[in-house]
């Protein structure tokens, strides 16, 4: 973990309520795609934990859903401001035994780390699908992001306005064979995706937190292995030791 500040460098409107900031700053605690980034706010008490879209050497991007007053708040900030960051927080992704065709599946807000996921995957040899949820066919972002990368995308939306309707266990089936399975987003989402899964996989959960290291123990949740934090064990958790 690493506390510095960055400059907002571009912000832009992706979807209605999403919205992508890009910012500059030491990004070296960053170390796998699937953490995330803790961001203090003038005027309000808690950070607001945000996952890690795509980094670089000094680069940062970030995408989220406008939710409450805090996420409203930051979808209001100028190019040029300055915010206090909490980066290289939680466990990430690990890229070991995945296979050539890996499988990544986000939905919603879970959709921006399967972006840098899909980056770290491809120099080693991996041939990643993308399969990606929303609820319509006006809450589609980063298809642009999975072209750049050649990853090609299967998608869903559950009123069949664009793509394949219904959820992402729909998109799996469309997706063809594949050697294991990563996934991001809202938790009944996960299940569904764990039981369609035939295959070991990684899951990343959202969790309310407090400090977003493991200091205050808030965010908490048995595995089968025991009790682990969210925000330092996780948010990442291996298929094999969830407990719903």
């Amino acid at each position: 973990m690493k506390q510095g500040i960055f400059e907002i460098t571009s912000t832009r409107r992706l979807a209605p309520g999403t919205f992508e900031m890009n910012l500059a700053g030491d990004t070296s605690a960053i170390t796998a795609p699937g953490q995330f980034v803790n961001i203090r706010l003038d005027g309000f008490f808690l950070r607001r934990p945000i996952s890690v879209c795509d980094w670089s050497d000094g680069q940062l991007a970030i995408q989220y859903k406008v939710v409450g007053r805090g996420t409203r708040a930051m979808s209001e900030l100028p190019v040029g401001a300055k915010l206090d960051l909490l980066t290289g927080l939680g466990n990430g992704y690990s890229l070991d035994g995945c296979g050539e065709r890996p499988l990544l599946i986000g939905g919603g807000a879970g959709v921006p780390p399967m972006v840098a996921l899909a980056r770290a995957l491809i120099p080693g040899g991996a041939k990643p699908t993308a399969v990606l949820g929303f609820n319509r066919a006006d809450e589609i972002f980063d298809l642009d992001r999975f072209s750049a990368l050649g990853v090609p995308v299967v998608l869903c939306t559950a009123d069949g306005s664009r793509g394949v309707k219904g959820f992402v266990t729909d998109g799996m089936k469309a997706a063809g064979a594949y050697t294991y399975t990563y996934a991001c987003g809202p938790e009944p989402m996960l299940r569904a995706v764990y039981e369609a899964s035939g295959t070991d996989g990684q899951f990343s959960f959202e969790e309310r937190m407090g400090c977003g290291f493991g200091a205050c123990m808030g965010c908490s949740c048995q595995t089968k292995y025991g009790s682990k934090r969210i925000c330092k064990d996780g948010p990442v958790l291996r298929k094999e030791e969830i407990v719903w």
